[in-house]
């Protein structure tokens, strides 16, 4: 078990990223998207890469993908992180381009697989609300 007085490593926010770290507090999932071409953007920046337009804000979306690959880590790189756990690239639905790097969480290790339908959940950490996956049970 990890260490229980140890804090998670948490991202520093910005007027960029904010929303993002943030949305969980409402039970949302937000990505960036561009207001000229439409493309969305993680991780967040200040200027789309398609057309480098600056016109970009925060859209709430779905929260559900499938898990595109995973490894499990089994070596204590930090103790308010205990092994062993699921370090998941996840392709979000209706987010064209768009994976996140994130955890699968509510399950064993062994019960990940690649193509699995996971959906957003929040693990609420001080001022932010981490982005985790659990999977879609049938």
């Amino acid at each position: 078990m990890g260490d229980a007085s140890a804090k998670r490593p948490l991202p520093h926010l910005d007027d960029h990223n904010r929303a993002f770290w943030t949305g969980g507090a409402e039970g949302r999932l937000y990505i960036l998207r561009c207001r000229s071409c439409g493309a969305f953007i993680h991780p967040p920046r200040p200027v789309c890469g398609e057309c480098l337009s600056d016109a970009v804000e925060p859209e709430a979306v779905a929260g559900t993908g499938v898990v595109d690959t995973f490894t499990v880590n089994h070596q204590p790189w930090h103790p308010a992180l205990p092994p062993p756990y699921v370090i998941a690239r996840v392709a979000l639905d209706g987010v064209p381009g768009v994976y996140l790097t994130t955890n699968i969480v509510g399950c064993g290790v062994d019960e990940v697989a690649i193509g699995d339908r996971v959906r957003v959940t929040f693990l609420p950490c001080e001022d932010v609300h981490l982005p985790v996956f659990e999977k879609v049970r049938d």
